[in-house]
């Protein structure tokens, strides 16, 4: 039996715990690997919550900041029950809850001031929980993301944690453009201020463009012994240089990806969805699941500035609780640039799309929260325009009635590493309209299972995206057949997680299966 330690900032295999997908990978590839009989267990922060129904199990004492921490390890319980998993959370008082997904802070004047310092609390704790063997023997251990990477420097530079040499570590990047940089020291959130007792090698560490700081992301990348991007075409979008906004790649990182490309430590393996035992919702309750996640919303405290938004909008959707629109487009998303950049800098394309679904009788769902310009910019265009709705919240019956019941899901996202939206979209049988980039590419292809974009340059990505969708509503209205097909062949697509972990093993974890 192999015995695997993931650390990450979400795990969505527990309750409130999910931002992006990185939680939905962090829930099922260790189900997968405890499937194979091997042992997984599962840690992320509390964020001063989460271990509020979870188990005690010891204190975690280290040095950080030149003072003593004491942090406490809890076992929580699961959404779901499985044999060889067990999930954990670390809490104290200084990792607390952001206002994004209620994990992550929005620090715009300092970024990742606040994150940088909570996860230098949590990695330090998990590195004491290691020592301390607390979760028994270990084999692997999977970290994602710049959340985690400190880990890795733990690793190398501090003598304390020398121990954790004696394991394999791996490094997945979901995001390549969120990097964590911050000082190397002279602020509360810098190395120094964390360690100051640590010796390290600036080179190795540091951003290539503020040379005086540490790239957390650049860490993850040099110091792991297999580095793992989450599908094929992302892989090779990031060996390049990134030239904006035609083209995001490497993101200053390129030369560092050849580098473990060389070596033969970076990997690209598409990202699975699940097939079996699967969350479902009912047939016809899209707009009744809406109305009733906005009285929800309503009461919460934290949505009482949206208010008068939110009132809008419930407004907006009763008349499609009688006679539905004639045609649905959606989308479900973190607001942010990575997805939404095209609306953002072309907000004329997306009022032409508006225009266009107008003309069929058709309305366009947006789902989410995020960046403050992005849902701003969406709240604004909800009021101004009939047939845009903007969801400005979370609401998994409402998520699940979007996948089912919308007929095209549109993800015009500038870059994506692998994406998750449109796997569950095609799994109910709903085609997809995608820009041709990293996993989309993957996953979603022109006229057989949905309808997919590209261009030389960001005037021909934003032209040839409104004649795609023109192809789509053609298709739809006048050749039902072919749109029948579509909808078929989208739905027998199968990206299997076994098929993922397969990988893995082989090329992430060198285990023979």
């Amino acid at each position: 039996m192999n015995h695997f330690l993931f650390v990450a900032a979400e795990n969505d295999a527990i309750p409130n715990c999910k931002a992006g997908g990185m939680g939905d990978v962090v829930r099922d590839v260790p189900r997968q690997i405890a499937e194979r009989g091997d042992m997984v267990h599962v840690v992320v922060p509390s964020y001063s919550r989460l271990h509020l129904n979870g188990e005690f199990l010891s204190e975690l004492s280290f040095s950080l900041n030149g003072r003593p921490y004491t942090a406490e390890l809890y076992k929580v319980p699961p959404k779901k029950e499985l044999e060889n998993i067990q999930h954990y959370v670390i809490h104290h008082p200084e990792i607390k809850a952001g206002e994004i997904g209620k994990i992550y802070h929005n620090d715009p004047e300092k970024p990742f001031f606040t994150d940088s310092n909570k996860f230098a609390i949590f990695c330090t704790a998990v590195a004491t929980a290691i020592n301390n063997e607390a979760f028994g023997t270990l084999d692997i251990v999977h970290l994602h993301d710049w959340h985690t990477s400190l880990l890795l420097f733990l690793k190398t530079y501090h003598a304390k944690y020398a121990s954790l040499k004696k394991y394999r570590f791996v490094y997945s990047i979901h995001n390549l453009a969120i990097q964590g940089i911050r000082p190397f020291e002279g602020n509360e959130a810098s190395v120094n201020t964390w360690f100051p007792e640590v010796s390290y090698d600036i080179k190795r560490l540091m951003d290539y463009r503020y040379q005086d700081c540490i790239n957390l992301m650049a860490t993850g990348i040099r110091l792991a012994d297999a580095v793992h991007t989450v599908s094929p075409s992302y892989k090779r979008d990031i060996l390049q240089p990134s030239r904006p906004p035609e083209f995001i790649g490497g993101e200053s990182l390129e030369k560092d990806l050849l580098q473990a490309d060389n070596q033969g430590r970076l990997f690209g393996i598409l990202n699975g969805s699940n097939y079996k035992n699967i969350r479902s919702a009912k047939r016809n309750m899209l707009f009744k699941n809406a109305v009733k996640a906005i009285f929800g919303w309503l009461q919460e405290e934290s949505k009482k500035y949206k208010a008068d938004f939110l009132a809008h909008t419930g407004e907006k959707l009763l008349p499609y609780l009688y006679e539905k629109p004639k045609f649905i487009c959606s989308s479900v998303a973190r607001l942010t640039e990575q997805k939404f950049f095209f609306f953002k800098e072309s907000p004329e394309a997306l009022l032409a799309i508006l225009e266009k679904l107008e003309k069929v009788n058709g309305i366009y769902m947006v789902l989410g929260t995020g960046a403050p310009e992005y849902e701003e910019l969406f709240r604004k265009l909800s009021r101004e325009q009939e047939n845009f709705i903007f969801f400005n919240g979370q609401s998994e019956d409402v998520i699940d009635s979007i996948y089912l019941e919308t007929d095209l899901y549109f993800m015009p996202s500038q870059f994506e590493p692998c994406g998750i939206s449109q796997m569950l979209a095609m799994r109910n049988g709903n085609p997809c309209l995608v820009h041709s980039t990293g996993g989309l590419k993957d996953t979603v292809s022109h006229l057989k299972t949905g309808f997919a974009f590209d261009g030389d340059s960001y005037d021909d990505k934003i032209a040839n995206m409104l004649s795609c969708f023109d192809e789509a509503l053609d298709i739809y209205q006048n050749k039902p057949e072919k749109w029948k097909t579509i909808k078929s062949e989208a739905k027998k697509m199968r990206f299997t997680w076994k098929k993922s972990v397969d990988e893995y093993y082989q090329k992430l974890y060198s285990i023979q299966n």
